[in-house]
């Protein structure tokens, strides 16, 4: 497996005077979506693709119940999810109330199955993807 980087320049915001260092950056080709998943799992196991993909929405559903009911979900090897709260503060523990907190997060925490495919990885550098600019409809 190889993950391909570019190379780009970045300055550090605290010191912005101070010429920029050069850093890795990966880049993703394609993805993988739900379906790919499911048709490569179906084409290393006897369940079908229809399997498939009912047993992950189903694992979706009770991920979705066990995180809205503060618990964290483990999925085996691969990893453990868990809700986090964003918010401001408060002066007093007695003066904080739920009205603080503003939004919410899920952690994801690998697990052996991932954080022993790092360690196996290679790394090939690429050009630079180019730059996405939007483009300039005349009279819009």
């Amino acid at each position: 497996m190889s993950v391909k980087y570019s190379v780009v320049m970045r300055k550090n915001p605290s010191k912005i005077s101070e010429p920029g260092k050069y850093y890795a950056l990966a880049q993703a080709y394609g993805e993988m979506d739900f379906d790919a998943i499911c048709t490569d799992v179906d084409s290393r196991c006897t369940v079908t693709k229809a399997d498939v993909s009912a047993v992950i929405e189903s694992v979706l559903v009770s991920m979705k119940a066990g995180l809205a009911n503060g618990q964290v979900v483990r999925l085996g090897n691969f990893g453990s999810f868990q809700v986090g709260v964003n918010g401001k503060g408060a002066e007093s523990e007695k003066e904080y109330t739920s009205s603080l907190i503003k939004g919410t997060r899920i952690a994801f925490r690998p697990g052996k199955l991932l954080t022993n495919m790092q360690k196996t990885l290679s790394y090939t550098q690429v050009a630079k993807l180019p730059v996405k600019t939007s483009a300039v409809v005349p009279g819009a």
